[in-house]
């Protein structure tokens, strides 16, 4: 069966992303902010895909699914295409500072600033930054320090005239400070400059007891293998082993050290051996300037054209119709799509749940939310307002383990139910409950949804959720919460798909109908929506339906192990990948079923993770309404050109063509919603 390797995949995937900051179409800082997600997936990539194919390649040396060659020969074939991927970044960099230029805003730095400037750079350094810089000496006779993995640090080197004597030094970029430094000149241009630049201009002073005529100073960073490791001690709670997790975590094997290539070779090869690394797979060099995660973060300078325009979400029509929320969930259902229309429609939902009298509990499972969580605050104010609360927090939400365990505790201080988590599995639906009235009375209302409960990501992320009342899968969702709150008890689910259970037969079983249809001559045709595919087994049946003549049509934002359009086994597959403005996040499939379609959302990728390991939800969509909704989002984005990438055994990344005018899928959708509804 052909594959495309997982890593490979991913990388072809972070490239589109890279794609967007060399598109001369997309609003300057916004290609800049592009480099920062790309600089951060890849910082990802490597604390968890990357350490794992090291450690892979340390015990087993067999080959690798959809790669020629064993797990070291992967190893370093993904170095090289990191090589040749920075070499892009740096092009890209370079190309959005020059256009930069050209609209009066230039990039500072050490070398390029006049005695103005200086005075301004040195007055801040003097008064802010000056007591935040704590150099450390690097000697042979004391230990290394250990060093932080979201830091980026100067490595210095002092040297007297001659070169005799030599003295190498580590400054850790503060991070208490923004990144970035503005200041307008008379002229009526604007400058910036980087913290690391400001720290340069000033390494004479922060040196000033030694003697040394020359100091420079150079960045790196470094990525450590970012895996937890929760052992088997059954004397301590599940809540102490993530603390400790975390913390060894930070004392992470390191799988990546990324450098300035200016750096001199004997400062280079003194760092490497106090870090116990060798020159090779693990050493990337780059540009002057790392970290390009805070490029996230770049100062559009209030400047509209740099940035995309606005796009105010709109409010729902069904929800506006009626006198509340609750009241037009209990007339029909409602597929809310962010960022396109409001998720604070989530937020009020809680709210009005939190004083409606009827309402008796409210249950919740949370995976990931933001830092000052309007969600979370909503369910306290349930609590205060005498509610039941459940919440089943996931406690192993990588890199979110400490903002669940903040939340966790505030919550159950206030009197809430706190439940972390199922033994031995991931909790990764996205699922809310509230229940009205009690007995024969008690009404459920639910949510079932493709994203987090996080209205910081909601902004750019792109993800659909099932508000309803219909009590066929509402009664189902209840179970899903017990089997969540008793280990022990596993429901029957008859509509819903719950991963480890039956998710995966119950899309087998979806798949079969559509190869027998084929065979029949009856309509058969599967269109999917999802981040990633890579479980083998489901594509292998979809190879299977392909040779059947089942039509198959997949939007695949991330990972893609299947390869299309292979001749008597992909070749009735199209795939595409969109990477635009939104994340796209939302998971659906459509089949159809000899004409009378079905419809179903998911909060599971067809991985094997989600489909045999981790706790996921998916549902029916029964409303006529929900379903010609997702009908169009996907028609659209199938009509995308002006983003779509080819997704293919080469992992080129072609542009895909448009037969008509250029369709821009995520525009086009943002206008049909605007139409549809009101601006909040």
């Amino acid at each position: 069966m052909m594959l495309i390797n997982r890593e490979l995949s991913w990388l072809s995937f972070n490239e589109r992303v890279l794609q967007e900051a060399l598109d001369e179409k997309v609003p300057l800082i916004e290609r800049m902010r592009f480099l920062g997600i790309y600089s951060n997936n890849m910082d990802e990539f490597f604390r968890v895909r990357v350490a794992n194919l090291r450690r892979l390649s340390l015990v087993n040396r067999k080959n690798v699914d959809g790669f020629e060659g064993n797990s070291l020969e992967l190893y370093n074939q993904v170095r090289k295409i990191v090589l040749k991927q920075q070499l892009k970044f740096e092009i890209a960099y370079k190309s959005i500072v020059d256009e930069l230029a050209k609209e009066g805003i230039f990039h500072l730095d050490e070398k390029s600033i006049n005695e103005e400037q200086l005075t301004e750079f040195s007055n801040y350094f003097n008064t802010s930054l000056k007591h935040f810089i704590l150099p450390i000496i690097l000697d042979k006779k004391a230990p290394f320090p250990r060093l932080k993995d979201y830091s980026i640090y100067l490595a210095a080197k002092m040297t007297n005239p001659k070169g005799e004597r030599v003295r190498y030094a580590l400054i850790q970029v503060p991070t208490e400070f923004p990144r970035f430094y503005r200041i307008s000149g008379i002229d009526g241009k604007e400058y910036v400059i980087l913290l690391d630049d400001i720290i340069r201009l000033h390494l004479k002073s922060i040196f000033s007891i030694f003697t040394f005529t020359k100091i420079e100073a150079f960045t790196f960073k470094f990525t450590r293998d970012a895996e937890l490791n929760l052992d088997d001690d059954l004397t301590i709670s599940l809540i102490e082993k993530i603390e400790k997790s975390i913390k060894n975590r930070k004392k992470g094997i390191p799988v990546r050290f990324v450098y300035d290539e200016r750096m001199p070779k004997d400062l280079l090869d003194h760092l490497l051996k106090s870090l116990n690394l060798k020159f090779g797979i693990n050493t990337i060099p780059g540009g002057k300037y790392h970290n390009f995660k805070d490029f996230m973060s770049f100062p559009d300078f209030e400047r509209p054209k740099f940035i995309y325009p606005k796009q105010v979400p709109v409010q729902h029509p069904v929800i506006e119709k009626y006198n509340g929320i609750i009241k037009a969930i209990l007339q029909e259902d409602v597929l809310l799509h962010f960022p396109y229309q409001r998720f604070d429609y989530i937020v009020d939902l809680l709210r009005e749940a939190a004083i409606d009298p009827k309402v008796k509990s409210i249950k919740i499972n949370v995976y990931r939310v933001a830092s000052n969580s309007q969600v979370m605050n909503a369910l306290l104010a349930a609590v205060y307002n005498r509610k039941d609360v459940d919440i089943v927090f996931e406690l192993q939400a990588r890199f979110d383990e400490q903002n669940n365990l903040y939340w966790a505790e505030k919550l159950k201080e206030a009197g809430a139910k706190i439940i972390y988590g199922v033994q031995n599995l991931k909790v990764h639906s996205k699922l809310l409950q509230i229940s009205r009235g009690s007995g024969t009375q008690e009404k459920l209302i639910t949510y079932i949804g493709t994203g987090n409960f996080n209205e910081k990501t909601s902004k750019i992320y792109s993800d659909i959720a099932l508000l309803t009342s219909d009590q066929t899968i509402s009664r189902e969702v209840k179970r899903v919460f017990r089997l969540m709150e008793n280990n022990l008890e596993r429901g029957i689910f008859k509509h819903l798909m719950v991963s480890p259970f039956n998710t995966r037969r119950k899309f087998n079983t979806l798949i079969e109908t559509e190869i027998k249809n084929a065979k029949n001559n009856l309509p058969a045709r599967i269109r999917i929506k999802l981040n990633n595919l890579t479980d083998q087994r489901m594509i292998s049946k979809l190879y299977d339906a392909s040779r059947a003549g089942v039509k198959i049509e997949m939007i695949i934002r991330g990972i893609c192990c299947l390869v299309p359009g292979i001749k008597n086994q992909s070749e009735n597959i199209t795939v595409i990948s969109i990477v635009d403005r939104y994340l796209e996040h939302a998971r659906f499939m459509i089949f159809e079923n000899n004409g009378n379609p079905v419809y179903f959302i998911s909060s599971a990728d067809w991985m094997e993770r989600n489909l045999d390991k981790r706790i996921e939800v998916g549902t029916p969509i029964f409303s006529k309404a929900v379903q010609q909704e997702l009908d169009l989002i996907f028609n659209f984005q199938w009509r995308g050109s002006v983003k779509s990438r080819l997704i293919d055994k080469n992992l080129k990344n072609t542009y895909r063509k448009s037969d008509g005018s250029p369709f821009h899928a995520q525009m086009e959708l943002y206008k049909h919603y605007k139409e549809l509804g009101l601006l909040n």
